[in-house]
């Protein structure tokens, strides 16, 4: 494959043969990633918000936050490749690396199958082992498994926000929406026009939901916030079940964890 052959949703061309060397994530599921597919030690500069695997990124500097990195101190670790999401990052960001001669990668996943192929773009972008090959196509049966199981059983209306004040979910042109119908539920928001749409509590009520999903992240929801989703009568007798946000909106390796634990939240 040419380089040319081969672009990221920002539609730069990468050299296939590089095998790049010096990399920094500003994407935590894809930090993780690399861990996982065996390029951990090609890792030179990560965000405050990747911190998996903890012992590994440990060592590993940060230059600042998602949305907020220092360029000049990511400049500064001389990376040959910088990874990005169209979702999580921002485009001024990557053009001011693109403008300093830095190759960046962007993902956009916004399925899981999406999802899939940027672990195989990875792998043929950095040049990974065949042991990586063989921890994504047991992730792809794993997906191919749920996918097929939930065929059977009538789909879980689910409500999930992502944030408060104001609430905040996501439609159907959205990873973890996909990744909820994977598994058997119905996002009772799906119809929205916008990706992530502004919603009230009324709103949600008129929704009628099975069940309420209250992640740990991009908002931290707590009791507090179940509370007040209860004190709206018709909500009352929608179970609230908390969840590990990671599984929800880190599409990468953490998608096999996601496909083993999402089920039985939804259906216990």
């Amino acid at each position: 494959m040419a380089a040319s052959d081969f672009t990221d949703t920002w539609a730069q061309g990468f050299d296939l043969e590089r095998h790049y060397k010096r990399i920094v994530s500003l994407v935590p599921s894809l930090t993780e990633t690399l861990f996982d597919l065996g390029c951990g030690e090609r890792l030179v500069g990560r965000t405050d918000y990747c911190i998996h695997p903890a012992d590994a990124v440990a060592a590993v500097p940060s230059v600042g936050g998602v949305k907020t990195p220092n360029i000049e101190a990511i400049l500064a670790l001389k990376p040959d490749l910088v990874l990005m999401d169209q979702d999580e990052n921002r485009r001024a960001d990557a053009e001011a690396l693109i403008a300093a001669g830095v190759q960046v990668f962007a993902t956009a996943p916004r399925s899981v199958q999406d999802a899939l192929n940027v672990l195989w773009d990875l792998t043929s972008l950095l040049g990974t082992t065949a042991q990586a090959g063989i921890r994504i196509q047991a992730i792809e049966r794993a997906y191919d498994w749920t996918r097929g199981a939930s065929q059977f059983l009538a789909p879980m209306r689910v409500f999930c926000p992502v944030w408060r004040d104001p609430w905040t979910t996501f439609n159907a042109n959205t990873y973890p929406h996909d990744l909820l119908r994977t598994c058997g539920a119905e996002n009772v928001f799906a119809d929205r026009e916008a990706r992530y749409p502004r919603v009230t509590l009324d709103q949600v009520t008129e929704c009628a939901p099975d069940l309420i999903l209250l992640p740990n992240e991009p908002f931290a929801f707590t009791a507090a916030d179940a509370a007040d989703v209860k004190a709206h009568p018709p909500l009352a007798k929608a179970p609230v079940r908390f969840l590990d946000g990671s599984l929800l909106f880190w599409p990468g390796t953490r998608l096999a964890r996601a496909l083993a634990e999402l089920p039985p939240l939804l259906r216990p």
